[in-house]
């Protein structure tokens, strides 16, 4: 028998030395690819999708126009805009078995994320060209899958309260269909802003966790729907997709603006983690997050209750006083929570609304890549034994 290899791994940073060599711990900042999609200034805090700043597309667009130029590469024509949108809209609706089968997960408390999975895996099995990896199909299908995924986390938030579900209108929004069939009447301009702001804002974001799952799926070929369960899969997890709901639970549990201070500097003291507060990438104001302030704000003085604006405002100034000369400042998580709440939305559909946005830009990736397509098969650095002599069983000790 080879004996185990003496080894000592040791971790400097996000490097990890191995016998093997080198191995950079989580892929941090591994490149896999070149794309024309979106790109991330982290020391500057810029964000562009498709060469356009965040920035102008949150004042002058919205989420069918953005989504359009993320998955075409380009700002859409009226008529193209128009074409889009309507096609949007006439792929709202689910055959009655997906329905059934969101009925019957909701009835049985399953969450809205595992349920978000289960759908749009059933889905496939309703599109003849599922299988089909041509630009034409794969783009009626991102856009079906864009279109539906509303429906199912509406229908979800129905049937888990033992209401009827609502089905999609086609003379509304994405951003203000959605809401009306989560809560049955057309929702007010600012509400429907809330939404349509933040799915503009979270449609791309270069390769994150799920970004780069649907990668490695759509990179053996699978068909699209896969792909997108690997990317809500990997959003589901509580460091990628999660992390607004924490936050909001953070400023509840805070309670009112004055005991904001003392409550985050004994979270820091005690060592632990402020949600809503560093990113990976940015070592500056995240710029979604400062885009989305202003909008919480108004959203805030919209409803009448500034409580938790107020908080948040409070906790961010013990953030810049504290933990910005390490890097760490507000992200977009720091405030979209407080205007889920306020728009009466529960806690566990914040997550499932991220991949409502996200499916856009996990499509265009998908798409994208093939383009130029490899196979992911990445190796590992191997130190247990080799040729270990085989014990029959009841030799064993």
């Amino acid at each position: 028998m080879e004996s185990v290899r003496k080894v000592e791994i040791s971790t400097s940073g996000k490097v990890i030395e191995s016998p093997c060599g080198p191995i950079i711990h989580g892929l941090e900042d591994v490149l896999i690819k070149v794309t024309s999609i979106s790109d991330i200034d982290g020391r500057k805090g810029i964000l562009w999708y498709r060469g356009y700043r965040i920035d102008d597309l949150a004042k002058y667009s919205n989420f069918e126009e953005t989504a359009y130029l993320v998955l075409y590469g380009k700002l859409p024509t009226r008529s193209e805009l128009s074409e889009f949108s309507e096609k949007l809209a006439s792929n709202r609706d689910l055959p009655e078995e997906i329905y059934s089968i969101i009925r019957v997960l909701a009835e049985n408390k399953v969450h809205p994320m595992l349920v978000l999975e289960s759908a749009v895996s059933a889905l496939a099995g309703f599109d003849p060209k599922a299988g089909d990896l041509s630009k034409e199909a794969l783009y009626d299908q991102a856009i079906r899958l864009t279109a539906v995924l509303p429906t199912i986390i509406a229908a979800h938030y129905r049937f888990s309260r033992g209401l009827g579900v609502i089905k999609p209108k086609k003379d509304l929004s994405h951003a203000a269909n959605f809401l009306y069939m989560m809560f049955g009447s057309t929702p007010d301009e600012v509400s429907t802003r809330a939404i349509d702001l933040y799915l503009v804002l979270h449609i791309d974001h270069e390769v994150p966790a799920s970004t780069f799952a649907t990668h490695v799926a759509i990179s053996t070929w699978t068909d699209l729907y896969s792909a997108i369960v690997a990317g809500i899969a990997a959003l589901k997890g509580p460091l990628h997709g999660g992390a607004n709901e924490a936050a909001m639970k953070q400023y509840l549990e805070i309670g009112s603006p004055s005991n904001a201070r003392p409550y985050v500097e004994k979270l820091l003291a005690e060592g632990k983690r402020l949600m809503g507060v560093g990113h990976r990438v940015y070592k500056t104001y995240d710029p979604r997050a400062r885009i989305y302030k202003d909008l919480v704000r108004e959203l805030s003085e919209k409803k009448g209750n500034m409580t938790y604006y107020q908080i948040a405002e409070e906790v961010e100034k013990v953030v810049l006083e504290k933990l910005a000369p390490k890097n760490l400042y507000p992200n977009i998580d720091f405030w979209s929570g407080i205007a889920m709440y306020l728009l009466g939305i529960p806690y566990e559909y914040y997550t499932p609304i991220f991949a409502m946005s996200r499916v856009v830009g996990w499509s265009a990736h998908a798409i994208e890549y093939l383009n130029e397509h490899r196979l992911f098969r990445p190796r590992a650095c191997y130190i247990g034994p080799h040729d270990v002599q085989y014990v029959p069983i009841d030799q064993r000790k």
